[in-house]
């Protein structure tokens, strides 16, 4: 089988791993000519995943038809912001045959489209395909076993993806739900972000796990408000997810969060945000507007939103939580 990785950061690093294992030629795609370099002669980025290499069968390109044409799946693994751009292109070269799977998570912030919204605004296509679930690159590319949601109502779609991920460390777990998936990948980030503000503001694990505990309940209303199915909250993508998501440091969410909750200057935040990947803080912006106009009303996307956005005192976390009904 031959697959298109669109996404050379840590997270399509650690798939290339799994497609390795799998033995699945790859041919991954980059915007930036000078990364492409550095890929083809240290077959890895230490900044992103240290000592790890793929094989010297990957292939790398900047070209999208190159990293399109003649492959059985599509991977689509670079950040929420940039999905329209690489769609708008990659829509001149998908054939009906094809299949996407779609690894990127967050909302678009101008328009509140998910991200298999964006892609099949551009890309007519019922191939489609979601996997999220709780997977660190630096713990895929170790080859431990995780588990992701593969989220699909395509059968043929869900065996391509089978074929190409599934191995004897990876479990993918079936559903249909394509937009609970979807909402359970980015709504966590988000939650991540109080997450880490409650370790700021010097939380214990006890206090976390009532965080989570509630923010599973708020993830069911918001899934039941877009039409998803809210038992996919207990899905590898849902409770999964959110639990790493918000109990490790190695989420750039949770370190994000921390630095608000210790109240750490707002120049070293700013510095944080340009240099790093934070989905969830994008995220917020999105399923803020969404959730408002929708007349849904989730109090902790709310009192984050204000935090992060109109100088609300974090440790208002702390009072919200206990005073939630």
């Amino acid at each position: 089988m031959k697959v298109g990785l669109f996404g050379t950061g840590a997270y399509g690093m650690a798939l290339a791993s799994i497609l390795e294992e799998n033995n699945v030629e790859i041919t991954m795609w980059t915007k930036f000519e000078q990364e492409k370099d550095a890929l083809e002669k240290n077959r890895g980025n230490d900044q992103l995943i240290k000592n790890f290499r793929l094989s010297q069968s990957v292939q790398f390109t900047t070209d999208i038809l190159e990293c399109c044409k003649d492959k059985q799946l599509i991977i689509i693994a670079i950040p929420a912001a940039f999905v329209k751009d690489l769609c708008k292109e990659l829509q001149s070269y998908f054939q009906p045959s094809q299949h996407i799977c779609i690894a990127s998570k967050g909302i678009e912030q101008d328009t509140g489209l998910f991200i298999h919204e964006i892609v099949t605004q551009y890309i007519n296509t019922n191939h489609i395909a979601i996997i999220s679930g709780p997977s660190f690159a630096k713990d895929v590319v170790e080859k431990k076993p995780i588990g992701l949601t593969l989220a699909t109502k395509n059968e043929e779609t869900k065996e391509v993806v089978k074929k190409s991920l599934r191995n004897c460390y990876v479990k993918l777990r079936h559903t249909e739900d394509i937009v609970g998936t979807e909402i359970c990948g980015a709504i966590k980030n988000v939650i991540a972000l109080s997450a880490g503000m409650l370790d700021g503001l010097g939380g214990n694990s006890s206090t976390s796990a009532m965080l989570i505990t509630e923010a599973v309940h708020d993830m069911e209303e918001i899934i039941d408000a877009f039409g998803g199915d809210k038992r996919t909250v207990l899905s590898f993508a849902g409770f999964g997810d959110l639990l790493l998501t918000c109990t490790s440091m190695n989420s750039r969410n949770f370190s994000f969060g921390k630095m608000i909750g210790q109240k750490v200057d707002k120049r070293k935040l700013d510095q944080y945000i340009k240099n790093t990947t934070v989905e969830g803080y994008y995220t917020l912006e999105s399923i803020y507007q969404l959730l408002k106009d929708k007349r849904v009303k989730i109090p902790i996307i709310s009192l984050i939103y204000g935090i992060i956005n109109k100088n609300k005192d974090p440790e208002e976390l702390l009072t919200f939580l206990v005073e939630k009904i």
